[in-house]
C-alpha cells in the first residue's frame, strides 16, 4: 500500500516562496508512476498545478503557475518536490500530492492520494 504525504505548507506572504514535498512510504512500480500536485481553492475546482514523469524528464505545469513553480522528484528518497516562488493571493489553496498514469492525472483520476498540505498567501 503507498502512502502520500505532503509537508512544507504554511502562511506565506505574497512574493515569498515555499517548498512543498511529497513523500511516499513504498512506491508501486515507479517506473510507470507520474506524480502531480493539484490545489483546491475556496470555491474553485480542483487543478493540475504541475506533473512530472517518473524519470523526471517530463513536466507540466499550468499556466498559471509557469515560470514561477518548478516540479522535481528523488526517486532514491522517494520524494518529489514543488518549489513555489513569488507567491500571489490566489496561489492560496490545499495543495495535494497524486501518483497515477499521465492520462488519468490529467482527468483527475489517481491511483494514490495525499491528504494535502495547506498554503494561505496573505497580501
Amino acid at each position: 500500500q503507498v502512502h502520500l504525504v505532503e509537508s512544507g505548507g504554511g502562511s506565506v506572504q505574497a512574493g515569498g516562496s515555499l517548498r512543498l514535498s511529497c513523500s511516499a512510504s513504498a512506491w508501486i512500480d515507479s517506473s510507470s508512476e507520474y506524480i502531480a500536485w493539484f490545489r483546491h481553492a475556496p470555491g474553485k475546482e480542483r487543478d493540475v498545478a504541475a506533473y512530472i514523469s517518473p524519470d523526471g524528464s517530463i513536466t507540466y505545469y499550468a499556466d498559471s503557475v509557469k515560470g514561477r513553480f518548478t516540479i522535481s522528484r528523488n526517486n532514491a528518497k522517494d520524494t518529489v518536490y514543488l518549489q513555489m516562488s513569488s507567491l500571489k493571493p490566489g496561489d492560496t489553496a490545499m495543495y495535494y500530492c497524486a501518483a497515477g498514469s499521465r492520462g488519468g492525472l490529467v482527468a483527475g483520476i489517481a491511483n494514490y492520494w495525499g491528504r494535502g498540505t495547506q498554503v494561505p498567501v496573505s497580501s
